[in-house]
């Protein structure tokens, strides 16, 4: 037997669904607090000092948090090929701006202190504010994109043809579903940052934190039960039709795809995944109690637990949909026919199985490391090697 065969192709594929959210939700966990702190800069901080000590709280640790952005890149073109080529491309200009949004956020970092001008200083904390405020806003609009399906379908050669008003034109993109999801993201996140500057700051920049984190996680919390109804009610579903092939070649066209009356049969076939929800809301419900009593490790906690189901449930309501197409269901890209191959997969999760544990025990050493608040006293007494 070959070595690569001693798990099964299906399993696989399945394996790396499961990672590729394991990365996506491990950069919401990390990076989203970095964005939301970003964002929150310019109201939790009244004076210079107070905006640093926001920015001290994640100068040490924001680009190592962006390794996950990194891998969950890595991990779709290798992973998952056409996916790569269909999304990156129909959302070439979305992911532009979220880009160019994210390079705001290391020139704020390293400039912003260099010259006392309290102009200069300005301008860089709304650059910051965009550098969070805007990629959190997009990646949620792109959710509800995909959940909604896009526009593409694939030529027998599998190559992508783009037509509708989606790729291409950006504006396209801002319909009102994607946009409840995108207001619920940049919530989500900015209520994440609230819980880490209620943990890391202290005095004033804490007390406004978690002020304005309180109310983005009601917002957090009335925008998700709005979109998780206008999903069950208002946006078609999608279904595999016939025998479903799950270790065959990735080829979307062999499979039928048909529209449904809408993603609750999801939750018809697989009651369990009700959890994803659960602990969505449950997590935000539990993180807004956490900020208006000032609990501090709790309080994070339960809003990584809010961002764990809110992304969950995205991910296991459109399984084995990875990206509906609506202009030609049986374009569809699924979990069963959009992969890389047997070997590719196996070989992919070795190289995980031995690294990912590094990258986590490092983290974990980072954060053990600087652990403690930042305090206004250490921002002027180490002006000059702070941000």
């Amino acid at each position: 037997m070959i070595l690569f065969e001693l798990i099964p192709y299906d399993v696989l594929r399945v394996i790396w669904w499961l990672l590729l959210g394991v990365l996506l939700i491990g950069f919401a966990l990390t990076d989203g607090f970095d964005m939301g702190v970003g964002a929150l800069l310019p109201f939790v901080g009244k004076t210079d000092v107070e905006r640093r000590v926001a920015i001290n709280t994640v100068g040490p640790v924001w680009e190592g948090n962006q390794v996950w952005f990194i891998l969950g890149g890595g991990a779709i073109f290798a992973a998952w090929p056409p996916l790569y080529a269909v999304s990156f491309s129909g959302f070439y200009l979305a992911m532009f701006v979220v880009l160019a949004a994210l390079i705001l956020r290391p020139v704020g970092f390293k400039y912003r202190s260099k010259r006392d001008s309290q102009a200069w200083r300005n301008g860089w904390d709304w650059a910051l504010f965009v550098g969070g405020a805007v990629p959190a806003l997009i990646f949620g609009v792109a959710v509800g994109n995909v959940l909604q399906g896009v526009p593409f379908e694939l030529t027998p050669d599998l190559f992508s043809r783009y037509e509708g008003s989606y790729y291409g034109k950006f504006f396209g993109l801002l319909n009102p579903f994607a946009l409840l999801v995108g207001v619920v993201s940049l919530a989500m996140l900015l209520t994440h940052g609230a819980a880490w500057l209620s943990l890391k700051a202290e005095g004033p920049v804490a007390q406004r934190a978690r002020a304005i984190g309180t109310v983005t996680g009601l917002i957090t919390i009335a925008g998700f039960v709005l979109a998780g109804l206008w999903l069950a009610f208002g946006v078609q579903g999608y279904a595999i039709v016939g025998d479903v092939v799950t270790d065959g070649p990735s080829n979307p066209l062999y499979s039928e795809v048909v529209r449904t009356g809408s993603w609750l049969s999801a939750y018809a076939a697989r009651p369990w995944i009700i959890l994803g929800p659960a602990l969505g809301l449950l997590g935000m419900a539990m993180a807004v109690m956490g900020l208006r009593a000032g609990r501090e490790v709790s309080t994070l906690l339960w809003s990584k637990l809010g961002i764990f189901g809110a992304i969950s449930t995205v991910g296991l309501t459109m399984f084995p949909f990875i990206l509906p197409s609506s202009l030609d269901p049986r374009s569809s890209l699924t979990v069963w026919d959009s992969s890389s191959s047997h070997q590719t997969l196996f070989i992919m999760l070795v190289v995980t199985v031995i690294f990912m544990p590094l990258i986590l025990a490092y983290t974990a050493w980072v954060y053990k490391v600087l652990w403690g608040k930042v305090t206004e006293a250490d921002v002027t007494d180490n002006s000059h090697s702070v941000y």
